[in-house]
């Protein structure tokens, strides 16, 4: 009989992860120390075997915590973990989650839907190492106001904090007084070899010239030198350009998701 877990061992959570470590990027990623204290993790068990698992983020330096609920079909077993998991979720939250899976949280929860969105894997990578990068270069926390400023004109919504650029691994172009694109990543662990890219914009003057596939491959190549293994992204279905950019790049779809927004029922 299956039953509802809390999971505290971070091995125990890599084993199920590996099975699909591009669906499960960003939860391998969370693996890491650095974010680690920020996570909770739910599971569907049968004895010791681990049918699903969520991941609730909560970074208080983003604008909300984050479900992540992913997995492959079928959608009942996810289904039956977030029913279970609903009492101890927040009263709000923003959710990525399999397509179909949401509505086992329908009755606690108003859910709004944000889009369809990919999954894409890094599955070519010697499609990154051909493309020339070297007019993107390495962007550092003095970068900061500039970033800011890229991002409120090209990307309103984005998901960057400042702290993500002691990483190393945000890279951009520049102009005559400005940064024109930047590409970097959302979660990267050198412990456990994964990163998933993010915060990838480019100013609405400056589109159309390749400079999103130039960042975007610059900080994959810097990525593969430090050993990472698997790299990854998420994409919106409908955002055509930017599919067709990653798959000459060298990325595959490998997933689909729903990007929500819930709140609790009064």
């Amino acid at each position: 009989m299956a039953q509802i877990a809390c999971l505290h061992a971070k091995s125990d959570v890599e084993r199920f992860c590996r099975r699909n470590p591009f669906l499960h990027l960003y939860a391998l990623g969370d693996l890491d120390d650095f974010f680690w204290p920020n996570t909770t993790w739910f599971a569907l068990k049968e004895g010791d075997d681990i049918r699903q698992l969520a991941l609730l983020y909560t970074d208080w330096a983003m604008r909300m915590p984050t479900l992540l609920a992913l997995g492959d079909p079928p959608v009942q077993p996810l289904a039956e973990l977030l029913h279970g998991v609903a009492p101890a979720l927040p009263r709000r939250f923003h959710a990525h989650i399999s397509p179909g899976a949401a509505d086992a949280l329908r009755p606690e929860y108003h859910i709004g839907t944000l889009g369809d969105f990919h999954k894409m894997g890094l599955t070519h990578p010697s499609r990154v190492d051909a493309v020339d990068a070297g007019s993107a270069t390495q962007l550092v926390p003095s970068d900061t106001k500039g970033l800011l400023a890229l991002y409120d004109v090209a990307y309103p919504g984005h998901w960057f904090v400042p702290r993500m650029l002691e990483t190393g691994f945000y890279f951009g172009i520049r102009g005559d007084a400005s940064i024109l694109s930047v590409a970097g990543v959302h979660v990267y662990s050198q412990t456990y070899k994964v990163a998933a890219l993010g915060n990838v914009a480019t100013h609405p003057a400056a589109r159309g010239q390749g400079l999103a596939a130039i960042v975007v491959a610059r900080a994959c190549q810097e990525l593969l030198r430090a050993g990472v293994k698997t790299i990854g992204l998420n994409v919106k279905a409908d955002n055509l350009a930017a599919i067709a950019c990653y798959r000459k790049l060298g990325f595959e779809p490998v997933a689909d998701y729903r990007e929500h927004t819930l709140s609790v029922r009064a």
